[in-house]
């Protein structure tokens, strides 16, 4: 179960809980199980919600078994949603986090990066080029942010891992400290600026190609040191007008 349903699922057994507490509150409270006189749904939520969280006042409480029986259910019942949401929610992101850093790094040799190229991202550009560095078995690994993706490329043969781009504490489990070359192919292009910040304090004797998937992003770009800024449309574009103009023979 994905942490969304597991949200939704725990949410609406404490809805659920909630609900079984302000109705037994209220329906015992109007018969005389309780040291006060339950009148309004705002004191059976108000003593729900302080049982629930063993906060305990004092202010109202059972005089009678069934209502000592209803509230040690209560509390039963509320503490273990409670706890068991927050660990199990809790576990799901720490373990998520950790697979994200970590997936696949058993198989991951660090010495053996260098002279490497490392690309950064897996969108048109990246895919296109890891398949020709693999044709010329050039060194290189491809880092993406997405688990599926990953996984999909090791099972090709491709060593690829899972990182957020952004951290310099990910990044720098990559050696780029070594790397030749740094290729970053985000659509995000905003992201792309913080991961060239990244790159660039780790990689500074790299060369850093980052591709722009439009003109603004160019623009963005354009003051970050990088050696080689590529916007497809750009080269594409400048490429038919040449074809138009006839500056560029046919084969």
């Amino acid at each position: 179960m994905g942490m969304a349903k597991k949200t939704v699922a725990y949410a609406t057994a404490l809805a659920a809980v909630l609900l079984y507490g302000m109705i037994g509150t209220y329906v015992l409270g109007q018969s005389g199980n309780f040291n006060v006189h339950i009148s309004s749904w705002l004191q059976a939520l108000y003593f729900t919600v302080v049982t629930m969280s063993t906060v305990g006042y004092g202010d109202i409480v059972p005089v009678t078994k069934l209502g000592m029986s209803f509230v040690i259910i209560l509390i039963i019942a509320g503490l273990s949603i409670f706890i068991s949401a927050i660990t199990i929610l809790s576990g799901e992101l720490l373990s998520s986090r950790f697979e994200s850093v970590y997936s696949g790094f058993s198989n991951f040799d660090r010495k053996k990066l260098n002279k490497h190229i490392v690309l950064i991202g897996y969108d048109a550009i990246n895919s296109m080029l890891a398949e020709r560095l693999r044709k010329i078995g050039r060194n290189f690994v491809i880092i993406t942010s997405d688990k599926t993706v990953s996984d999909l490329l090791r099972e090709k043969g491709y060593r690829s891992f899972v990182a957020d781009y952004t951290l310099k504490s990910d990044m720098d489990k990559f050696a780029l400290d070594k790397a030749d070359h740094v290729v970053i192919d985000l659509r995000d292009s905003s992201k792309s600026v913080y991961v060239v910040l990244v790159v660039r304090k780790l990689a500074k004797n790299a060369e850093l190609s980052v591709v722009a998937p439009t003109s603004d992003a160019e623009v963005h770009l354009q003051d970050l040191g990088i050696d080689h800024i590529i916007n497809p449309v750009t080269i594409g574009t400048d490429m038919l007008s040449d074809i138009l103009e006839g500056k560029v023979k046919k084969d």
